[in-house]
């Protein structure tokens, strides 16, 4: 078994359609469409990254920035390389 792997995404809640929006150097930019209210965003943050990297939702967790729009996420059962091809990581 791998150890958890941490990722930094910066997140745009409320935006009109979800999905991965690219780099922005270390950090993964991701648009959701839920509201950053009562957790609402962070719950779609974990479920946008479980679907593109075709996981459970429970190997998807954030680990810290849960009010802000940065965040560092942890992931279960992925190596680093694994992690950067599914998510289109630029070498």
């Amino acid at each position: 078994m791998t150890s958890p792997v941490r990722l930094d995404v910066k997140v745009v809640p409320g935006a009109s359609r979800a999905g991965l929006a690219g780099w922005l150097g270390e950090a993964l930019k991701l648009r959701v469409t839920a509201p950053p209210e009562r957790g609402r965003a962070n719950a779609a943050v974990c479920a946008l990254l479980a679907e593109a990297l075709e996981l459970p939702a429970d190997c998807v967790r954030i680990v810290a920035g849960h009010g802000s729009a940065r965040k560092v996420v942890e992931i279960d059962r992925l190596s680093p390389a694994e992690i950067g091809a599914l998510l289109g990581r630029p070498r």
